[in-house]
């Protein structure tokens, strides 16, 4: 009798243990999807909260899926988006004059604008291929794919379309500035200003700058596009 008495004590305090070992796959769930609707789908654009220790307890091993939306986001504000940026601030010119004298900066220019998009499809194929991987319940399937979409899909589409129209942007004005270098003695470059003695070379230079500006203003769209999908707007 004595081994039984000692041994209930023993069974008690494991319960107590077990039913005090922190909230269930339900509470988690619960939490997890409360948290993705209020903080993130029910605002509009482009928000990416970080969790608190306290969030990060309470939703189990649903922390670690919120994880593949934080991570791609990290990446895109640490790497993509300011080698966007630098391409592009690269890229701008102010007159035809640099056109020819700044050719360097744009070959530079186009080269970090190919560089971004493979960095921005590996990191986007790797958040695919985890965010395809989860077994996830079907009550937070549907409200994490939702996030998924509105905080990886939109913004990343957005920055990749972007990509090509910048890449022929820049293509295009590498192009004319070589143009213009091989017919500088027919050509007077003047600030904004282009004179050009020869009709056949004044021809094509202004086909030239139409097809440019023409794609400038793809550029100009797609910019408006990514700022859409940041702001919310439809």
């Amino acid at each position: 009798m004595g081994r039984w008495s000692s041994a209930i004590p023993f069974a008690a305090a494991a319960a107590l243990l077990l039913t005090g070992c922190g909230p269930s796959d339900a509470q988690q769930r619960q939490a997890f999807i409360a948290f993705l609707q209020t903080r993130i789908l029910d605002k509009p654009g482009l928000h990416v909260p970080h969790l608190t220790d306290e969030e990060r307890a309470s939703f189990g091993h649903y922390a670690d899926q919120y994880a593949i939306i934080t991570d791609f986001n990290s990446t895109m504000d640490d790497s993509v988006s300011p080698k966007l940026k630098a391409a592009m601030d690269a890229g701008s010119i102010t007159s035809l004059t640099d056109v020819v004298t700044h050719r360097a900066q744009l070959q530079a220019a186009k080269a970090a604008i190919d560089a971004m998009a493979g960095t921005l499809g590996g990191d986007l194929a790797r958040a695919d291929a985890a965010h395809a991987k989860l077994d996830q319940p079907a009550d937070v399937k549907p409200v994490f794919d939702k996030v998924y979409d509105r905080l990886v899909t939109q913004p990343a589409g957005a920055f990749k379309a972007i990509v090509p129209v910048a890449d022929t942007v820049l293509g295009q004005t590498i192009d004319l500035g070589n143009y213009i270098t091989e017919h500088r003695s027919a050509v007077t470059l003047s600030g904004p200003m282009i004179v050009a003695t020869d009709p056949a070379v004044r021809e094509s230079i202004n086909a030239k700058l139409q097809a440019l500006q023409a794609s400038q203003q793809a550029v100009q769209a797609a910019q408006e596009r990514l700022q859409a999908v940041v702001r919310g707007s439809p």
